[in-house]
């Protein structure tokens, strides 16, 4: 039976992940800073483990259970992972350091745990959910859009690099998800500059992800991501990158044919549409629908 570990399993598009692959038959050990939260994973079989993936011996404990109890690593993915968000002036650099350690090293981390059982067998996949906030940009969120920039990057070198010994490396790529990611981006680009300089910038970009909420077509269940792994994870030849759920395929056509600034325009249009959206709600004292959006 092959293994899999997922990361950030205690929610969204991790627990979907882990429950999926579970459904297909792998042994799937979930991982996530709070294992309570995973209780009803271990009901359904699936082995859990309280694991920070900044902390380099979680990690390590991690896969020594692993290989000490099942004597292989078939599967890695990469999903832990949070959105900072706050304009480059505002946002402290050890927030700055702490989104890079989560999103980035965390994920090279674990990666360099299991390659070099995944090199003896000559065989593996790693799985590396990115966003389309990879290929993209926006106000306020320069952390984190530069944190899944080295996601992709990280990710095509390894392809690369590691083909040689039979190991994959896939990238995901979601677009507008139903998790908790967009609430703690909006909060945080309030908290850190709602009230400095970048004010109406801040309200604008929270309101923008409140109208993509709101809109159906833009936001799909996290079983959309899961389903796009197990598919990376099990036919023979995986593509390099899956773009999925609310918004990605569309998103990430308009930003390969517009140019730069063209870009800029669309956004800066959005922002605008968004900020006027956000001011009526608060003039009629209608309340802003919740923001869960992709990692």
């Amino acid at each position: 039976m092959k293994t899999a570990i997922v990361t950030g399993a205690s929610s969204g598009i991790g627990e979907a992940t882990a429950r999926r692959l579970r459904q297909l038959g792998f042994t799937v050990y979930a991982a996530a800073r709070r294992i309570d939260r995973m209780a009803a994973l271990e009901r359904d079989g699936i082995r859990v483990a309280s694991v920070d993936v900044t902390d380099d011996r979680s990690m390590e404990d991690l896969v020594e259970r692993v290989i000490k109890e099942t004597g292989r690593v078939d599967v890695l993915v990469n999903n832990a992972g949070y959105g900072s968000y706050g304009a480059v002036e505002d946002v402290p650099l050890d927030e700055a350091r702490r989104q890079f350690d989560v999103n980035v090293f965390g994920l090279a981390r674990l990666t360099q745990l299991v390659l070099p059982h995944m090199r003896a067998r000559r065989s593996g996949r790693i799985v590396n959910v990115s966003s389309i906030g990879g290929k993209i940009y926006e106000p306020l969120g320069g952390w984190y859009h530069a944190t899944k920039f080295a996601v992709e990057g990280l990710s095509d070198s390894m392809r690369v690099e590691l083909a040689p010994f039979g190991i994959d490396v896939v990238v995901i790529e979601p677009g507008g998800i139903r998790t908790e990611w967009g609430g703690i981006a909006a909060g945080s680009a309030l908290a850190r500059s709602g009230h400095t300089a970048y004010g109406e910038q801040a309200k604008m970009v929270a309101g923008l992800l409140n109208a993509a909420e709101a809109n159906p077509r833009l936001i799909s269940p996290p079983t959309v991501v899961a389903d796009a792994i197990a598919k990376a994870v099990t036919v023979r030849r995986p593509k390099t990158r899956y773009a999925v759920g609310g918004g990605a395929k569309p998103i990430l056509f308009t930003r390969r044919v517009l140019p730069d600034r063209g870009f800029d325009r669309l956004l800066v249009a959005m922002l605008r549409f968004a900020g006027g959206r956000s001011a009526k709600a608060e003039r009629t004292s209608e309340p802003m629908p919740g923001v869960r959006n992709a990692a």
